[in-house]
């Protein structure tokens, strides 16, 4: 599985990195870390990326599967 955080819709809200820090972690500005790449998710980590993505308010995470 992947991820892909869109720039211009994730705003800092830190809901994925609250509810899934072992997939999502945030930059010094409150922003996930990988905005504007595409990132891998351990394996046996996928219902974590799920969890932190269905989490974002601006729905800004797209999981590739």
């Amino acid at each position: 599985m992947r991820y892909l955080v869109d720039q211009a819709l994730c705003c800092g809200h830190g809901q994925c990195a609250a509810l899934a820090p072992e997939v999502y972690g945030l930059d010094d500005d409150g922003y996930n870390k990988e905005v504007g790449h595409l990132a891998d998710v351990e394996p046996g980590l996928e219902e974590a990326a799920r969890t932190g993505a269905m989490a974002c308010p601006d729905a800004a995470i797209r999981l590739f599967e």
